[in-house]
């Protein structure tokens, strides 16, 4: 709250989740610590797809992502995010039906807790391309977490074959969160702008579609910091 932000992006860690009632009962108790800041959530979970073509492996994660969303329900927050591929280099193990069958059935439990499930583009696979995205979005109900940085270093970006505002135009509506930088780099991560226009027009998507969440996702400080400080820049000269 020093710097100004007013809300957290909350990331779990599969190591630490709640196993029983009473560890349950102790995170609700101290997810009350922040308000009044609002707080999402997100599910960074490296290779636990719920669409996997391992049977197994495909209920283990849908477990996971319900009890996430039970969790979140009882602490009465309303928003979660999750990926599709997530640290995987292939969607050969993943089964495009399976999908969406698993992905609409996690959504409609979150529907039934309150709880808002919004799927994230990634830099690669299937949500890179925003054709599929669509589709993804549309069979499953799911709602949208945009991530700028994703869509800026897309294949299906980069060689031209769509616009970024590919990702937003067909979601009118439905784009709830938003993560912001100017783009990965392999090696390096996520990587700030050095100025506005390095991300103006993405942000005057946001802005376009009434996504009014927006995480700036940077862990280094300075970076982090600078990026705010444009951002802010960008609002005050809309007389936000």
């Amino acid at each position: 709250m020093v710097h100004g932000f007013s809300g957290i992006d909350w990331s779990f860690d599969l190591d630490n989740l709640p196993k029983t009632p009473a560890e349950e009962s102790a995170w609700v108790k101290k997810m009350s610590f922040f308000h009044p800041l609002e707080i999402r959530f997100h599910c960074p979970f490296n290779r636990m797809d719920f669409g996997h073509s391992d049977y197994a492996k495909s209920k283990a994660a849908i477990d996971v992502f319900s009890s996430i969303i039970r969790l979140v329900s009882k602490a009465d927050f309303d928003h979660v995010t999750v990926h599709i591929g997530l640290g995987h280099n292939s969607t050969r193990l993943l089964s495009w039906k399976d999908t969406i069958v698993n992905l609409r059935q996690i959504v409609q439990l979150g529907a039934k807790q309150g709880v808002k499930v919004c799927l994230e583009n990634l830099a690669w696979g299937w949500t890179s391309k925003p054709n599929l995205f669509e589709k993804l979005i549309r069979k499953t109900g799911a709602f949208v977490t945009f991530d700028i940085g994703h869509a800026h270093a897309c294949e299906s970006v980069c060689t031209q074959q769509y616009s970024v505002s590919d990702f937003i135009a067909p979601h009118a509506g439905s784009v709830l969160n938003a993560h912001i930088y100017h783009t990965e780099l392999a090696e390096v991560g996520h990587v700030p702008p050095e100025q506005i226009n390095d991300i103006r027009y993405r942000l005057d998507l946001l802005q376009d579609a009434g996504c009014s969440w927006w995480v700036i996702e940077i862990r280094e400080p300075d970076g982090l910091l600078q990026t705010k400080k444009l951002i802010d820049g960008y609002l005050a000269d809309q007389g936000m």
